[in-house]
Parts: structure tokens; C-alpha cells; sequence
């Protein structure tokens, strides 16, 4: 009995101090996160740093991700319009003498990448200079290297290119399932809506293939294009480079004109000291990007009106959950800013590939009784695709990037068919039993008959061409023009302003602007407005609380990405939800720069 005493309180000291050590963890690591997060103190003259591989740029700041703080790799994540707004700011800062850009390693979107871009065009008029130096560049570093007034590349040996284009690489699992025995019954409108393709084909349709050529030949265009203006060189000369391997060692890219100078780390130090006009490098100060935001990128507290951006980031789902853009969640967040007489414009930033048709319906019923009563401005990121393009396309004025992936208005329902898996496989034996003929559809234990597939079908172009007729009244189009650019095509952003589906090439800032010009203020200044965000960035604590809640099925994924994504590429579509059809693209297009 003894024994037995000492072995509980030996168990009821060991949970006690397993709770006093995940409080310890909780609140000290917030704690020190929290710390961390005070406003820097700034050099009175230094340089701006921005080391593309110390932070990732993403379309919302968010707080460190507490357990990569924990493991000592934590990375910073930068919103695009904190970066935008910090470089504007170092423009007018007389502290500031120049940017110090280090592009290689680079993690961002490819509208992000424009984006940012055109800041960096924004801040050279400003006549302060952009100095680059690069080692290993990829088509995206050197995308936004070419913007500087300088580019300096390291003479080392074992330096080289990584410029290879643009491209994508498209997956199909039906040999897969086919040998598993699972039968994905798609039922579509559109002969460009290739979304569930790639379960029910080994290889991608003409019209996917053909969809897929023309979209990563524009995004091309862009990239080379200002690339080619910026280094003052034909863009068939530097395509013809890269086609030829032409781009190999650090002085191939000196010979052709794509950088200035090779230095070693030492010579690159004394043109910075130069520059900086200091006598030793040791004088030369500097600040990173993210501690420059934390300086210089705060709220207008005093300002009385505002601004809102609703991020609309992900896939559309059904629900209220957090991670998506959920359709009730959404609907709220809109109606409160609706209700909210603070608010005087609304910019609408979507970054999501589409999703579900109902939640899309609901969110954009929000959009348009937000309309009633103050501007809506739509600003696109990567993804302003199917779902994307719904919600957003009745919007007072859509801004986009050129590089932005956008239409794809088309709709299909997807429903997969487990009945020879769990025979020929799992030896699993059914039996259905219902009050009447259809009771168990859909089911993804038996094949849908020829009437429920009808039944199906007849849904898909109802909802067809309710998306073409939604679109033709948000545009101002007909819906047979839209019929013709519709079939679930996607377009780049520079390719939807000439049909019509967007109004103006332009950025969040942009966009900005524009809805305060709507709310009232004619130069577009933003001093005098206040910018809200919905909706808010999680905190580290509910990150933090959502890791530790991480199923050990997501811990162990997450050690083997291919096969997480294998695994999302099914999750995307929830077959358990009575929601069967849905307005996404093809892909979530996986660019390789």
C-alpha cells in the first residue's frame, strides 16, 4: 500500500511538473518574443539592409513562429505592404544613405516580387541609390537586382547562375489510382477547367497544356522583360542566354552586362565605405528591413478615419475556421466593417486560388452590400483565380499584378469512387441499404448511375452560369464575352486587362490610394488615414497554442513535404461536406524562379 502511495504522488508530481514546465515555456517564451519585438533604436546615419534570405515576405506580417524560436532557426515574415511602406520611408529618412540589397535566397510570391520591385524604381527617383551584390542569383533575385542603381557579384570561385526561367511542373496521380483502385468521377463546365485533372489523367489535357504554356510564357514576359530594360540589353538577347546556358561563372554575367563588377568580400566593403563616405567599414551602420519596419512603420493613431484591407488569403472553405477563407467568418468580418462608420473605403486584397462555390456566393453577397455604402477596391496578389475571381470582380476597381494568376471562371463537382479499392484491396464487402433509390449519394463507396451523373452535370451549369452572369454584371460585359474568355481558362494579370477582367496593372499601395481618392481625399495621401487590417495576424500565443495542438499525423508530414502535398492536394477538396462543387483552379501552379 506504501508503495502504491508513493507511485500516485510520484505520478501527481510529474503532471504538476509537466504543467509548471508548459506555463515556464508559454509565458516565457512570449515573453522573450514579446521582448524582442521593442522598438529598435536606429543608427543617426546608416544603411538599409534588406537580406532577402533573413526574412520571408508574405502578404500580412506575422510574430515569430514560437517553436522554430525554440529549435534556434526562427525566421522573420515581412507583409509586403510593411516592406513597401518602410522603403517609402527610408526615401524621405535623411538617415538613410542607400539600400544595401542582398536578393539571393529569396522567398516571396511572384506578384510580391513585382510589387516590391516597383518600390525599389519608387525609391531610386527619390536619388538615393540601390547597391545589389549577389552570389548565386535565381531568375527571382536577380529579378529584383536588376533594379538597382549597381549590381556587384562575387568574384569566388564556385559562384554561378541559377537563372533557368520560368516554369511549372504539373502532377497527375491516375496511374496511382488506378493501382489503389480509386475512380474519381469529375463532372465539369469548361474545356480550360482542368481543376481534378490530375486524378483522372496521366498526362494534362490540350487545352490545360496549352493554358499552362501561354500563362508561364506571360509571366516570362514580365520578369524579362523589365529585367532586359533595367540592364539596357534586348529581352531576346537575355532569353537567348539563358536558353543557351550562356550564364554559367560570375564572369559570364560581366561579359554580357548583367552585373557591373566582380569583387571579393573585402572590395566589397570598401566600395560600401566609399559610398557610405566613411574612412573604415567598421563606421559603416546599418539597419535590417524588419527592425526598420518596427521603427518606422507604425499606425496613425491620430488619424480618425480609416482605410480597412480585408486579406483574403487561401482557399475558400465553408465554416468559420481560421486557417482559410471561410465562408461564414468572412461574411462577419465584412458586415462589421460594414457597420463600422470609421471606415470610409475597403480594399479588398485576395491572394486565393478559388474554393468552394457557396462560400464564395456568401462572401461576395457581403462584398456587394458593402458596396452600398462605402468603395470597394480589389487589389490581387499571386492568386485571384475562380473563387478569387467571384468574390472580387464586382469591386469598384480591381488592381492586379501583371504576373497575378486570375479568371479561371469555371466550376466542377469531384466526388471519388472507393468501391474497388475496398474490395480488390481491403477485402471490405458493402452493402447498401435505403429508404429510396438515390439515399447514399453521393457515396464514396459505389459509382454514381447515369441519372445521379445528370443530376450532377445539371448543377455544374446551373452554377456556370451563374459565375458568367455574375461576372458580366460585375464587369459591365456580356455574358456571351465572358462565356468566350470564361471555360475556366486562367489568365495573367497582364493578359486579363486586355479582355476586360481587370482594370488597371497596380499594387496594394496602389490600391490604396485610389480608395482614398473614393473616400474623399483628391492627391490620394494616406497621412490623414488610418490602415486596418481584418483580419488581424494570429499572435504568438495562438500560434504557439495551435503547434502544440498539432496532430502527430501533421508532425510526422511534416518531415516529408512530397508526400504532405500529395495529402493537401485531396484535402483541398472536403468530399465529407454535403458542398460538391467548386470554383478553383486548375493548380495551386508551383513557379519555380
Amino acid at each position: 500500500m506504501k508503495d502504491f502511495f508513493k507511485m500516485t504522488l510520484a505520478v501527481i508530481c510529474g503532471i504538476l511538473l509537466a504543467g509548471f514546465l508548459f506555463l515556464f515555456l508559454t509565458f516565457g517564451l512570449v515573453g522573450s518574443l514579446s521582448s524582442s519585438g521593442t522598438k529598435p533604436v536606429l543608427p543617426k546615419s546608416g544603411v538599409l539592409t534588406m537580406d532577402m534570405s533573413k526574412f520571408v515576405l508574405s502578404e500580412q506580417t506575422q510574430e515569430t513562429d514560437p517553436m522554430s524560436a525554440i529549435q534556434g532557426n526562427a525566421t522573420k515574415t515581412v507583409g509586403l505592404l510593411d516592406a513597401v511602406q518602410a522603403i517609402d520611408a527610408a526615401a524621405a529618412d535623411p538617415s538613410v544613405k542607400f539600400i544595401f540589397l542582398k536578393p539571393d535566397g529569396v522567398t516571396a510570391g511572384m506578384t510580391q516580387l513585382e510589387e516590391l520591385r516597383k518600390s525599389f524604381e519608387s525609391f531610386r527617383q527619390s536619388g538615393k541609390a540601390i547597391v545589389s551584390y549577389i552570389e548565386n542569383p535565381s531568375t527571382a533575385s536577380y529579378y529584383l537586382a536588376s533594379a538597382s542603381d549597381k549590381i556587384l557579384m562575387t568574384s569566388n570561385v564556385g559562384a554561378g547562375s541559377q537563372i533557368t526561367g520560368v516554369g511549372t511542373q504539373m502532377i497527375f496521380l491516375k496511374d496511382l489510382l488506378d493501382k489503389l483502385g480509386v475512380n474519381i468521377q469529375l463532372i465539369r463546365h469548361g474545356k480550360y477547367k482542368s481543376a481534378g485533372e490530375m486524378y483522372i489523367k496521366n498526362a494534362p489535357s490540350p487545352e490545360n497544356l496549352e493554358q499552362t504554356q501561354v500563362m508561364i510564357s506571360s509571366i516570362w514576359d514580365t520578369f524579362c522583360g523589365e529585367i532586359a530594360q533595367s540592364r539596357s540589353i534586348a529581352p531576346e538577347k537575355f532569353s537567348a542566354l539563358i536558353d543557351d546556358l550562356a550564364l554559367n561563372f560570375p564572369e559570364d554575367f560581366l561579359a554580357n552586362g548583367l552585373v557591373d563588377e566582380l569583387v571579393t568580400k573585402e572590395e566589397l566593403k570598401e566600395k560600401l565605405t566609399v559610398l557610405f563616405g566613411a574612412e573604415k567599414y567598421d563606421e559603416v551602420k546599418s539597419v535590417a528591413l524588419p527592425d526598420y519596419i518596427a521603427a518606422k512603420v507604425l499606425p496613425n493613431f491620430k488619424a480618425k478615419k480609416k482605410i480597412a484591407i480585408i486579406y483574403a488569403e487561401g482557399n475558400i472553405v465553408e465554416g468559420s475556421q481560421k486557417s482559410q477563407i471561410a465562408g461564414d467568418r468572412y461574411a462577419s468580418i465584412i458586415s462589421k466593417v460594414r457597420a463600422d462608420s470609421t471606415i470610409k473605403a475597403v480594399v479588398l486584397r485576395v491572394a486565393s486560388p478559388g474554393g468552394s462555390v457557396l462560400a464564395s456566393d456568401k462572401i461576395k453577397t457581403e462584398i456587394d452590400l458593402l458596396r452600398k455604402v462605402k468603395p470597394v477596391i480589389a487589389s490581387y496578389g499571386d492568386y485571384a483565380a475562380s473563387g478569387g475571381y467571384w468574390i472580387s470582380n464586382s469591386c469598384d476597381k480591381i488592381f492586379t499584378g501583371k504576373t497575378t494568376l486570375t479568371g479561371s471562371i469555371g466550376v466542377f463537382g469531384m466526388i471519388p469512387d472507393l468501391s474497388k479499392t475496398a474490395k480488390d484491396l481491403l477485402h471490405i464487402n458493402i452493402t447498401t441499404v435505403g429508404s429510396n433509390k438515390h439515399s447514399t449519394m453521393p457515396s464514396l463507396t459505389r459509382p454514381m448511375d447515369e441519372s445521379e451523373t445528370a443530376y450532377m452535370q445539371a448543377s455544374i451549369e446551373h452554377i456556370y452560369d451563374a459565375f458568367v452572369n455574375t461576372v458580366a454584371e460585375g464587369r459591365d460585359l456580356t455574358p456571351a464575352f465572358v462565356d468566350s474568355v470564361a471555360q475556366g481558362r486562367v489568365w495573367t494579370g497582364a493578359d486579363a486587362l486586355e479582355i476586360g477582367l481587370v482594370d488597371e496593372i497596380g499594387t496594394l499601395k496602389d490600391a490604396l490610394h485610389y480608395a482614398a481618392i473614393c473616400a474623399g481625399t483628391p492627391d490620394g495621401n494616406l497621412d490623414e488615414w488610418r490602415i486596418e487590417n481584418y483580419p488581424k495576424p494570429k499572435t504568438t500565443l495562438e500560434t504557439l497554442m495551435e503547434t502544440l495542438g498539432q496532430t502527430s499525423e501533421e508532425a510526422a508530414l511534416d518531415q516529408f513535404p512530397g508526400m504532405k502535398g500529395i495529402r493537401d492536394s485531396f484535402r483541398n477538396w472536403d468530399f465529407r461536406t454535403s458542398d460538391k462543387v467548386y470554383a478553383r483552379m486548375p493548380f495551386e501552379y508551383v513557379i519555380q524562379l
